[in-house]
């Protein structure tokens, strides 16, 4: 089985109230004892997750989580680490006991779900004992799917499974790099091994830039910056396409002759996992920036900071240079937004190659709807580099938003 990375699994939780048999359930999806069951309510702490194959459906992470009705300065702790598992899902399971009414904390679950648009199915466990026909009323009332199953009969499971596959979202057929590419053209990777590169591999958005050329039957030449203008010299016909990464578009730009296009990894990401017009729009505000403005500079993942890190040190000092203001500048790692987050004028964010796209879409409608624009580190540093609008003209899209500024 080839592996695919968590972040390109649709994302399924269990969710709901202790004691209800989550752990039981999801076991019972994975075909083993992979999470810890017990009487004892509140037995799971943190979020468990288990990649896997839901056949006939396809690569998914399923994630058992705490009780909503956790009680003390811990369970709280562990219900917020619930809800914002949540944000990130693709699909829920609402697990609850056949022999009760619906709790104010499960319709107040019912609604988040509803308007965070996250497609769920109420299963309504321990059937083997009866189903409270007041249960059943309510959902139904409430327009929710439902489906009842036994963990100690086994009775429901397969059909459960039968089900979810059905209900599961399909995934969005939105490109990296294959729609600007058919058979046999060229594609031109250039990737610079520097401090900040892993050492013996590629980073996340050149492998699947590869494997997406590929998958289209498309030529890939990969190199280093260096080498960039003896490969070009070497072929026999300009490339379709040169991908770069951002932080050597201008040394890149100055090989490549304008009529080949150009981009970027990252405004490949920024389109395939965020909204790039929205990301284009943003870079209004950099131009509106302020002394004492305060800016965030958000990535997904936590990693050791290198002595010239993007995020914590190269950013920051580019956009202080372009916008020649004294700004406050925050850096944050992780799933998390600070909660102050309206108080900031710019969020600029990485690609978010470590989130789902559902993830990553989340973030952005966070942002929005406190009023503050967002763009990724790929378009943000195109940008100060002066590499805009050329790193967009490949998508008509990005070039209209961008026209759309002036």
């Amino acid at each position: 089985m080839s592996k695919v990375a968590q972040a390109e699994r649709i994302h399924i939780a269990f969710i709901g109230q202790r004691n209800v048999g989550k752990s039981s359930l999801m076991n019972k999806i994975i075909g083993q004892d992979l999470v810890i069951v017990s009487d004892t309510p509140g037995t799971t702490t943190d979020p468990v997750r288990k990649a896997m194959e839901l056949l006939p459906f396809g690569p998914v992470v399923l994630i058992d989580t705490a009780g909503i009705d956790d009680v003390g300065e811990l369970g709280e702790k562990r219900i917020s680490k619930t809800i914002k598992v949540i944000s990130e899902l693709d699909f829920a399971l609402l697990v609850l006991d056949s022999q009760s009414k619906l709790s104010q904390q499960e319709r107040n679950l019912i609604d988040h779900l509803k308007q965070l648009e996250i497609p769920f199915l109420a299963v309504i466990n321990k059937s083997e004992l009866g189903v409270n026909y007041e249960l059943v009323e309510e959902l139904n009332a409430n327009e929710v799917q439902l489906h009842a199953v036994s963990c100690v009969t086994n009775d429901g499971i397969y059909q459960l499974k039968e089900k979810m596959i059905k209900l599961l979202p399909s995934d969005e057929e939105i490109p990296l790099v294959g729609d600007l590419l058919k058979q046999h053209d060229i594609i031109v990777l250039v990737v610079p091994i520097d401090l900040g590169a892993p050492k013996g591999r590629l980073i996340m958005p050149q492998v699947q830039t590869i494997r997406e050329s590929l998958d289209v039957d498309a030529i890939v030449v990969v190199a280093k910056d260096k080498e960039l203008r003896a490969a070009l010299g070497k072929l026999a016909n300009p490339p379709k396409l040169v991908v770069t990464d951002s932080q050597a578009i201008m040394r890149v730009a100055a090989d490549v002759p304008d009529e080949i296009p150009l981009t970027t990894f990252s405004i490949l990401m920024a389109r395939y996992k965020g909204d790039l017009p929205e990301y284009v729009k943003g870079l209004r505000r950099i131009e509106e920036l302020q002394n004492g403005d305060k800016v965030l500079v958000a990535e997904a993942c936590s990693h050791h900071a290198q002595e010239d890190d993007i995020g914590k040190v190269k950013i920051p000092r580019w956009l202080r240079n372009h916008t020649k203001k004294d700004l406050t500048i925050d850096v944050v790692n992780g799933h998390d937004y600070p909660e102050n987050l309206s108080e900031y004028k710019l969020i600029i964010h990485c690609g978010g190659c470590m989130f789902t796209r559902r993830m990553m879409q989340q973030r952005i409608k966070q942002a929005k709807y406190v009023g503050v624009p967002i763009v990724n580190y790929g378009v943000a540093i195109s940008y100060m580099h002066g590499a805009v609008p050329r790193a967009l003209e490949p998508f008509d899209e990005a070039i209209s938003a961008w026209n759309g500024l002036k």
